[in-house]
């Protein structure tokens, strides 16, 4: 089953309503420190859980966002050091860049699983033309291009959220302070850190298709996946 785009419900499950509970409710009359970071993680950790059984064959972005929220429960309830949240906010993104430099030394870019894939684009039409005027191996290096790139958005996620993730949680772990920092983050880290990095994948996808109409000729409406196109009308 394909997961349906769902925005707002994404939005408040995983950043508004944990964002709420976290600095207002963890005062000791409240849920208390350690009793408002369960409440709050309850919502992504089960909203992760629900995709992961629904979809679980496709959705690897919940599985790693599951990883993230559980990550950050324990350096919370176990009061480790603050400085722990900054590198686990981090090492995830940074991973992935890693694992995107790997995959284009490997010469299989990620960026055909992410963009370049039948499910967006229309791969075997695109394929057929690129053969015919003979500039596939032309295309291969801009989809290396393309990859580095995309690395290179996911490093910059890493380097802003150490850096936010320092500068605004500094309490002890386990305190109602780090609660509501931690909420705090959790706020501020979506337009300073996710939105950009969106409107990067963008970038890249109209890099991508640029290259890939001057390569072939094909208008966007042409290079698109008929499926897309269809629905779009």
């Amino acid at each position: 089953m394909e997961r349906k785009p769902r925005p707002l419900i994404d939005l408040l499950l995983s950043i508004v309503i944990p964002s709420i509970i976290l600095m207002k409710f963890s005062d000791a009359d409240e849920l208390g420190a350690s009793g408002a970071l369960v409440v709050a993680l309850a919502f992504p950790v089960g909203l992760g859980l629900y995709e992961l059984m629904r979809f679980r064959n496709t959705n690897y972005i919940a599985l790693l966002g599951l990883i993230s929220v559980l990550l950050t429960g324990g350096i919370g309830l176990l009061q480790l050091d603050a400085q722990w949240l900054a590198v686990k906010e981090a090492a995830i993104p940074a991973l992935l860049g890693v694992a995107v430099l790997i995959s284009a030394r490997l010469g299989y870019p990620v960026i055909r699983l992410l963009l370049y894939n039948p499910k967006i684009l229309d791969t075997e039409r695109i394929s057929t033309i690129l053969r015919a005027r003979g500039q596939e191996a032309v295309f291969e290096n801009r989809l290396l291009s393309a990859t580095y790139l995309l690395g290179a958005t996911f490093f910059f996620s890493a380097v802003m959220n150490y850096l936010l993730a320092s500068w605004i949680v500094v309490s002890p772990a386990g305190s109602a302070a780090f609660n509501e920092e931690l909420g705090r983050l959790t706020l501020i880290s979506y337009p300073v850190i996710a939105i950009p990095s969106m409107l990067m994948m963008l970038g890249i996808f109209y890099i991508l298709w640029r290259n890939l109409h001057r390569l072939t000729g094909l208008a966007l409406e042409e290079i698109m996946a008929p499926l897309l196109v269809d629905n779009q009308k």
